[in-house]
C-alpha cells in the first residue's frame, strides 16, 4: 500500500470480496529533500506511509511497515548505479518488482500465513497448461505488464491484481463513490521513487563516488571524428537530443555510449534505428524459452508501440529480429514479448 489511489482501491475491492487483509507499506528509501516533500505524489514521504496506515485502519485491517532499506540499496539502487556506470540505461521498476514486491513481500506473506499477495497494478493473470502468466490490463493506456516480465509462474500463482479489468477512470469514480474524493483527484507520479528531483545525474553524484570520478570525454561522429567534449558518459542516454550543449548545424542524437574510452557517439535520427538486437537474463512464463524462431510483438520500452518480430533463444541469448526498424534501442532496458494481450516473456537488452 503506497497511500495512493490504486493500492487503496485494490484493498477496498478485496475487502468487499470478503478477503482477510494485511496491509504492508515498504520503507525503501529515506528521502526528505525539499523536492520530495513539496510534490503531491510519490512514495518517498512519511505522509504516504501514514496515509496507507490510515486507510487500512478505516477499512478495518492491520497495517505494518516493512523496512527493506538495506536490501533495496544493495539490489535496486546498486543495479541502477552500476548500469549507468557501464554506459547502459537501467530499469529499476523491473528489478524492484522481482526482488522486493515479489521477493521480500512473499517472504513476509509466508511469515504471516497469507496465501496470496495483491497490488494495484493494471495487469491481469491468466493460466494455460498449469502455467500462470501475465496479460495486459484492460486499460491499455495504463497497462503495467511491461514492468512485470521477470515474475515467474510461481510468483503469479499467488498474486491478485484487483484492478486488472478496470480503467483508471473507473477506479477514480469508484474511489469517489466510496468517499475518497481527494484521493480520486490525486495526480500521478511518473518519477523513479528514489530519484526525488527526477534527475538521475544528481542522484549518481550524491550516491556514487565512481560517477564523480569520471571526467569529460569526447563526443565523436559515427565515423570516429571528434566533435567536441561532453561531461562524462554516464550523463547521457541513447536517443538523447536535448542537453548536449553542442551545436553541429543539425539535430544530433546520442547513438552509442562507450564507457571504456569515455566516448559518446552522436548521429542523425537514422543512426538510432535498429533492425535487430540481442538480450540476456531472459524469463519466459506462458511458454518455454523458444529454441526455434517464433512470431511475437516486441516492446523495447514502456511507452513504445509493439513491433512485430521474430525471436529465438540460443547460447543463453535472445535474438530479436524486427519486421521494421526500431528507434533508440537502449542496452539495460527491457525488451518484452507479447502474443496478443498475453506477455510470454522478456529479457534485458545487451
Amino acid at each position: 500500500m503506497s497511500g495512493g489511489i490504486d493500492s487503496t482501491m485494490a484493498a477496498i475491492l478485496l475487502t468487499e470480496q470478503g478477503y482477510e487483509l494485511e496491509g504492508v507499506t515498504f520503507r525503501s528509501w529515506d528521502s526528505i529533500s525539499k523536492a520530495c516533500m513539496e510534490r503531491e505524489t510519490g512514495c518517498c514521504t512519511v505522509d504516504s506511509i501514514f496515509e496507507a496506515k490510515r486507510i487500512a485502519n478505516n477499512l478495518g485491517f492491520n497495517h505494518q511497515i516493512l523496512d527493506i532499506r538495506e536490501l533495496f540499496r544493495q539490489t535496486v539502487v546498486s543495479n541502477f548505479i552500476s548500469e549507468y556506470l557501464r554506459g547502459r540505461t537501467p530499469n529499476p521498476c523491473v528489478v524492484c518488482n522481482r526482488i522486493i514486491k515479489w521477493g521480500a513481500l512473499l517472504d513476509l506473506a509466508d511469515k504471516l500465513d497469507c496465501q496470496l499477495i495483491a497490488t494495484g497494478h493494471y495487469a491481469r493473470i491468466g493460466c494455460s497448461n498449469g502455467r500462470h502468466f501475465i496479460s495486459k490490463g484492460a486499460d491499455q493506456t495504463k497497462d503495467q505488464s511491461y514492468f512485470l516480465w521477470q515474475l515467474t509462474p510461481e510468483n503469479l500463482s499467488r498474486t491478485l491484481f484487483p484492478l486488472g479489468n478496470l480503467t483508471k477512470q473507473q477506479v477514480r469514480q469508484m474511489a469517489a463513490e466510496r468517499g475518497y474524493t481527494k484521493l480520486s483527484q490525486k495526480r500521478e507520479s511518473q518519477e523513479i521513487c528514489f530519484v526525488t528531483d527526477n534527475d538521475y545525474r544528481n542522484f549518481l553524484r550524491d550516491n556514487s563516488p565512481e560517477y564523480s570520478a569520471i571526467g569529460p570525454g569526447n563526443f565523436i561522429s559515427t565515423d570516429g571524428r571528434v566533435l567536441g567534449q561532453h561531461k562524462g558518459f554516464p550523463n547521457y542516454t541513447i536517443g538523447q537530443r536535448k542537453g548536449l550543449e553542442i551545436a553541429l548545424g543539425q539535430p544530433m542524437y546520442v547513438s552509442r555510449i562507450n564507457p571504456t574510452d569515455n566516448t559518446v557517439t552522436l548521429g542523425t535520427r537514422d543512426d538510432l534505428l535498429s533492425q535487430s538486437l540481442t538480450a540476456s537474463d531472459y524469463n519466459f512464463t506462458k511458454i518455454e524459452a523458444p529454441a526455434t524462431p517464433i512470431e511475437v510483438t516486441a516492446r523495447v520500452r514502456y511507452r513504445s508501440k509493439g513491433i512485430p518480430a521474430t525471436i529465438a533463444v540460443n547460447d543463453n541469448k535472445v535474438k530479436v529480429d524486427f519486421q521494421e526498424p526500431v528507434e533508440s534501442v537502449s542496452p539495460g532496458q527491457s525488451v518484452v514479448f507479447y502474443q496478443g494481450d498475453d506477455l510470454i516473456g522478456g529479457a534485458v537488452i545487451d
